[in-house]
């Protein structure tokens, strides 16, 4: 059976660099982000109820994610909604993934999930870290949100601190290396608690 390990973080923690340092090590990967993207993307499994709720947000029927954003800004009750409509389709997008994934470790790459209360279907929770300062710069240079843009989204999720203090596991992302030095040890770690087991 896999060993299921959510990895979540704040915007800007890393969370996609760190996803593929545990690919590196055998890991299969399921990434929340990637999965809303499918669903956002032409004629994905969120477009049309999107479209009922927010018709602004819906170009080439497709999501444009940007126009999310600009609604989550001007509305603060708009995020829950749009919630409501999409949690449940990314569920359902990691439960095939669950169920067609072979590998001993399967790792959920959820930026919510202590949010969403994901953490209850994961034996473990990694939670990746960076300085605030550090977080800021690796958002705004993507170059997709501006700075209000970042804060409203940071804001809105659960603290650094008491994501790190939820975790199992806590990976810094300060440099590449010690990163993957971190993700080597925690599935060395995970792999040699399935043995004994």
């Amino acid at each position: 059976m896999s060993f299921c390990l959510g990895l979540t973080g704040s915007i800007g923690m890393g969370k996609s660099t760190t996803g593929r340092l545990f690919i590196e090590q055998g890991c299969k990967l399921w990434d929340a982000d990637a999965a809303v993207h499918r669903l956002y993307g032409l004629h994905g499994a969120a477009v049309a109820p999107l479209a009922a709720a927010f018709p602004d947000a819906i170009r080439d029927h497709a999501v444009d994610r940007g126009a999310l954003i600009d609604i989550i800004a001007r509305d603060p009750q708009a995020l829950k909604q749009i919630e409501s409509i999409v949690h449940p389709l990314v569920a359902q997008d990691r439960a095939r993934f669950r169920a067609r994934a072979g590998s001993d470790i399967l790792v959920f790459d959820i930026p919510l999930l202590f949010e969403t209360g994901g953490e209850t279907e994961m034996d473990a929770v990694a939670c990746v870290t960076a300085p605030p300062e550090v977080q800021q710069e690796r958002v705004l240079a993507r170059g997709t949100m501006t700075r209000e843009q970042f804060e409203i989204i940071r804001n809105k999720q659960m603290p650094d601190a008491e994501k790190r203090a939820r975790s199992d596991f806590v990976i810094v992302t300060d440099t590449l290396d010690h990163a993957r030095e971190q993700v080597r040890d925690i599935v060395n770690r995970i792999r040699k608690g399935q043995a004994d087991a």
